[in-house]
């Protein structure tokens, strides 16, 4: 397995970690922001980085029938992860703000589902995806993701496995620190798309 520093060089290498002001998909503002976006744009580096956090993976939870992935962020780490372990992958996007099943998906009663993301800050989107696989009364086994942000932070109630963990102050609005109200905020996420 790749270590926490090697892990981060690969990140920094491939643009994948950004400075600047950000406002997250949860609302937050943060002066860091992974965009695996970039990670993935690389497949040669993005291999490593999912074939450890696959290795990761098998130590850590046993017999998984399913992986479910929250859309955008999740789908090509679900699908790598899925690959490597040869387990099936599916994902779930968001009608009108919530997350449901389309195009022929199934999560079916009593099947293990491993949640997988490509980063987890508030673990919302994770947690969603947990909700939903529950409501068709499957068992979620836990959470993977390449990038855990959350400052051990966040709305997933099983374990999280990541490649690597990254503490990234976060902000409300009414707390942002004044270094960072000067720099014009972008809003680099997915979840409004």
């Amino acid at each position: 397995m790749l270590s926490y520093k090697e892990s981060l060089k690969i990140l920094k290498e491939t643009d994948a970690l950004l400075e600047g002001h950000f406002i997250l998909s949860s609302g937050l503002h943060s002066e860091k922001y992974v965009q695996c976006a970039k990670l993935l744009s690389k497949p040669d580096k993005a291999k490593e980085l999912c074939i450890s956090l696959a290795e990761n993976i098998k130590k850590n939870f046993k017999g998984i029938d399913l992986i479910l992935s929250p859309a955008i962020g999740g789908i090509v780490i679900g699908y790598e992860i899925g690959r490597i372990l040869n387990i099936e992958t599916i994902f779930a996007e968001r009608v009108s703000g919530n997350f449901v099943l389309r195009r022929g998906f199934e999560v079916k009663k009593d099947q293990k589902v491993l949640i997988v993301e490509d980063v987890i800050t508030t673990g919302k989107s994770c947690s969603e995806c947990s909700n939903l696989a529950t409501k068709f009364g499957a068992n979620v086994v836990g959470y993977a993701c390449l990038i855990d942000r959350s400052n051990s932070i966040n709305k997933v109630d099983k374990k999280v496995v990541s490649q690597v963990q990254i503490k990234i102050p976060t902000y409300k609005e009414g707390d942002i620190p004044e270094h960072l109200k000067k720099i014009k905020a972008s809003k680099p996420g997915s979840k409004n798309i």
